[in-house]
């Protein structure tokens, strides 16, 4: 069997996971030790994050065709991809919040929504809060005014009532 025929399999994996994925972003994880790249992943799968490192070679081959063309730029050194298929800003925001912690980790660039976005796009993007914190915060301003109502209107009967008990 050719060498070609054993690694169509990973390429054929890693086009998978890019096809119908939110955000797919590339980071260089050179200089991170053992412990932080474990604390890394298991932060990444608790958010539903595929993160897999890949020979550049065939993540080349794989993005060749599809939304993520625009990495292939990007492909030297020590690279790794962060997949999300339901959350589009979680690969950014949360490695842009371990980059924090370990300065090693380095953001690339990344494709989000279909959209390249570079290093600077992807860490503003890690910025935005996740979906649900958005949706909680739109109820919370949404309810926000009718709580305000009812407590003004309970204030008011509270008011009347202790006039009529007074009278």
């Amino acid at each position: 069997m050719a060498k070609v025929e054993l690694k169509q399999p990973i390429v054929d994996e890693i086009i998978n996971n890019v096809k119908d994925a939110e955000s797919v972003v590339l980071v260089n994880y050179s200089g991170l030790t053992v412990e932080q790249d474990t604390a890394l992943r298991k932060e990444l799968r608790e958010a539903g994050v595929v993160y897999k490192v890949y020979k550049n070679t065939m993540m080349h081959r794989a993005f060749e065709g599809t939304q993520c063309e625009e990495l292939i730029q990007h492909l030297h050194g020590t690279n790794a991809i962060a997949i999300s298929a339901t959350d589009a800003t979680a690969p950014a925001r949360i490695l842009d919040k371990f980059a924090k912690k370990a300065p090693a980790l380095e953001l690339v660039a990344g494709i989000v929504e279909g959209n390249y976005n570079d290093q600077a796009g992807i860490q503003a993007l890690a910025g935005i809060p996740s979906r649900e914190e958005l949706l909680g915060k739109l109820l919370g301003s949404i309810q926000s005014p009718i709580t305000n109502f009812a407590r003004v209107l309970n204030q008011i009967a509270e008011k009347n009532g202790s006039e009529a008990a007074a009278e």
